[in-house]
């Protein structure tokens, strides 16, 4: 049955893993996938600040001092 794991699948997969990535590696791709989560939900909470409006033309400028 998909999705539905036994104890020694996930033993069999994690064993693969650390054979993979080292035991040494695993707590800092931890650490990366834990910030880079939270990271994600924090801006997927937020409200954009700003509009972003149409490109500006190049050499056209809004400063009015000329």
């Amino acid at each position: 049955m998909l999705g539905s794991f036994g104890v020694t699948e996930l033993l069999i997969i994690l064993f693969i893993i650390i054979i993979l990535f080292g035991a040494k590696r695993l707590p800092d791709l931890a650490r990366g996938l834990g910030q880079g989560l939270t990271e994600f939900k924090k801006a997927a909470r937020s409200e954009p600040h700003e509009e972003v409006g149409p490109a500006a033309k190049p050499g056209s400028t809004t400063d009015d001092t000329k």
